[in-house]
């Protein structure tokens, strides 16, 4: 078999079954999994982040998972450039045979990254410098960025903070306006875009059970393990699932209020989760919960088959 295209992405909200789903495809073209998960590019942040098991790993090579210290951070950019040093070394392989990449997972942004070809600015974060900014004041802040950067002005909201700092910021380590450094690429491969996804309530179960499970195999033990050797103000153990589990072991809450607490977050970030991906007409929708959904992908697949 042989393919007009290059990447399969697989995303969706949350406990829609990714992974399960990547594996299965995997299997039947013989090809390489990249995760699109923000937090499991990170070493030791196993289970509140539903990395793929070792077990899982042995039979599919995976990729861009536990490439990070808790410590460090991977910007955008850096991820992108691994990521498309990735796919493009794997179909310009010297092989008769170069299945697509399966890019997988549910952090929307690494994934527009992909597709999109976004043009991030090569400026890692300078905290030292945005502290300085930040106590100019937002106004301040703002005023300074419309006159370095009247394009990036306009599109930032005068109270956002974040935006304006990072805008300012790009300017002074640079010397180029970041509106300068903006904008898409798009690769020159053929992509089909897969989204999973169910009704709210099935998935809202899905979340039940998979944070349960989570209990049960060790995420009390991992986030006790996290806070002891990196201590408790690792900003890594203020994301979700971590979080809640760090109150528990805080004696603040209950276990059953942390599992309860986790699985309300984990719906709300299901939810921003859908809103983003709906946003990208692209993306062809499968019934996460579909008892024949390996088939039907595997015939959409076939159906861009050259």
């Amino acid at each position: 078999m042989t393919f007009d295209f290059s990447l399969i992405t697989i995303c969706g909200p949350t406990a829609t079954g990714k992974s399960g789903l990547a594996l299965d495809l995997a299997h039947r073209f013989g090809s390489v999994i990249l995760s699109a998960d923000s937090r499991q590019v990170y070493k030791y942040f196993n289970i509140g982040t539903a990395k793929p098991t070792i077990t899982e790993r042995e039979l599919v090579p995976h990729y861009l998972i536990d490439i990070c210290e808790p410590t460090e951070t991977l910007t955008l950019a850096e991820y992108q450039e691994q990521a498309q040093r990735l796919i493009v070394n794997s179909f310009t392989a010297e092989t008769d045979f170069a299945p697509p990449s399966l890019l997988v997972g549910g952090t929307g942004l690494y994934i527009k990254a992909i597709v999109k070809g976004l043009k991030i600015p090569r400026v890692g974060p300078n905290e030292k410098l945005r502290s300085q900014l930040a106590d100019l004041g937002q106004k301040q802040c703002y005023k300074m960025l419309q006159q370095i950067d009247e394009v990036a002005a306009e599109k930032i909201h005068p109270n956002d903070l974040v935006r304006t700092l990072r805008a300012l910021e790009v300017f002074y380590v640079s010397g180029k306006p970041i509106s300068q450094q903006q904008g898409e690429n798009p690769p020159d491969y053929r992509i089909l875009q897969i989204g999973l996804d169910c009704d709210v309530e099935v998935l809202g179960d899905r979340i039940r059970h998979r944070t349960e499970k989570m209990v049960e195999v060790g995420l009390v033990e991992e986030v006790k393990f996290l806070c002891e050797k990196y201590g408790a103000e690792l900003p890594l153990l203020d994301t979700l699932g971590y979080a809640e589990i760090k109150q528990y072991l805080a004696g603040d809450i209950s276990l059953t209020e942390a599992i309860k607490a986790t699985v309300l977050h984990t719906r709300q970030f299901a939810k921003r989760q859908r809103t983003w991906f709906r946003g990208y007409p692209e993306i062809e929708w499968f019934d996460a919960n579909a008892p024949d959904l390996l088939e039907k992908v595997w015939e959409r697949v076939r159906g861009v088959d050259s």
